[in-house]
């Protein structure tokens, strides 16, 4: 009994636990609300693209708080598989007609994809630091979004056919263009859901922490908090931030693909530096390394200012008065003592009740 309250009580399991909690507690009361009182539209808009984004700053997370590497470069990362899901999803619709089957399998596509850019990117970006590091994944996130402006690309009864720069694409009767330069994706079939993007998050809470508390994760951060020392003994380190910088790209990737199907035009320009940054504030504001924090700063910063809409006049200075407490909040010294004091006391007195019983 008292192995099994310390266990419970241990920190690491106790985060993994909340954060669990807070996704699955947030999931049924959604659910609830739309069952019985029912829910704005505006707010039911929100749903998909706060999960969406939640897995993104997850996921970037797990390359700033956890690898302790900078990176800008996250949106491309989610267009490679918001644009690839797409495309997957409208090969597949003549033959498929499971929605959250072409769903699954858009977004596995997308993550893949995703992956496998994030790895050749991290070849030559992950012998950079700092700084430098930042600036290359910002060129990348350009470089994407450029690409994808000047991509033409439709399906019809002969196969695909696509082309670079100038439309050149002819398509016979039947045919559809999938992806038509800055204009993105147009009449796309949207079949994203609130569940969907529920699963996935708990999908990336599942892989984030079982690295994060693996050989892996601590060679991770043997490697984030002193360099020389971790390859004093042995460890490779371009290869264990490597792991973490690809696994990161393929939950972008996922998410990406997730977001792409929750409407039915896409631009590239949506998938900007803003929208790096804009992930990177969800990230800090939550707590480097901190998942939970994250999943809550992400709900507060995204839905707070759409919500906010009819307050012309005050929305920003409400905005940035609940800023600035998250900033104060998270960096409080004396509350985090405060909150592993009352964690403290409740183990021991769950030890105690674990002893007595004992004898």
């Amino acid at each position: 009994m008292k192995k099994m309250c310390e266990k419970i009580f241990d920190k690491k399991h106790i985060s993994r636990t909340i954060s669990y909690l807070v996704v699955i507690a947030g999931f049924i009361i959604i659910q609830l609300m739309m069952n019985t009182v029912g829910i704005k539209s505006l707010f039911r808009s929100l749903l998909v693209p706060t999960c969406c984004y939640i897995v993104a700053a997850l996921s970037l997370n797990l390359v700033v708080g956890v690898s302790g590497e900078l990176s800008l470069g996250h949106s491309g990362f989610m267009s490679v598989g918001a644009f690839v899901g797409i495309i997957i999803s409208g090969l597949l619709e003549p033959y498929l007609a499971i929605n959250w089957l072409r769903l699954l399998i858009a977004m596995f596509v997308g993550g893949l994809v995703a992956g496998i850019v994030g790895l050749f990117i991290s070849v030559p970006v992950l012998k950079l630091q700092g700084d430098y590091l930042a600036i290359v994944t910002l060129a990348f996130c350009q470089i994407i979004k450029s690409l994808l402006n000047n991509i033409y690309l439709g399906v019809a009864n002969n196969g695909l056919h696509f082309s670079f720069i100038q439309n050149k694409v002819v398509l016979s009767n039947g045919g559809r263009m999938l992806l038509s330069g800055p204009m993105g994706a147009t009449a796309t079939t949207r079949i994203a859901t609130f569940t969907a993007g529920f699963l996935l998050i708990l999908f990336s809470l599942l892989i984030i922490y079982n690295l994060t508390y693996s050989r892996f994760g601590r060679t991770i951060m043997a490697a984030r908090d002193n360099r020389i020392a971790a390859e004093s003994v042995g460890i490779h380190i371009r290869n264990t931030k490597m792991l973490a910088f690809v696994i990161s790209a393929i939950l972008a990737g996922m998410s990406g693909a997730l977001f792409g199907l929750n409407y039915s035009t896409l631009q590239p320009a949506k998938f900007d530096f803003n929208l790096s940054i804009l992930i990177l504030v969800y990230v800090v504001l939550g707590g480097l390394g901190n998942m939970t924090g994250t999943i809550f700063a992400t709900i507060i910063l995204y839905v707070l200012p759409e919500l906010l809409r009819g307050l012309q006049d005050y929305r920003i200075l409400i905005y940035s008065i609940i800023l600035i407490l998250i900033m104060l909040v998270t960096n409080n010294q004396n509350l985090k003592e405060k909150v592993e004091t009352l964690i403290m006391k409740i183990k021991t007195r769950f030890l105690k009740k674990g002893s007595a019983a004992n004898d």
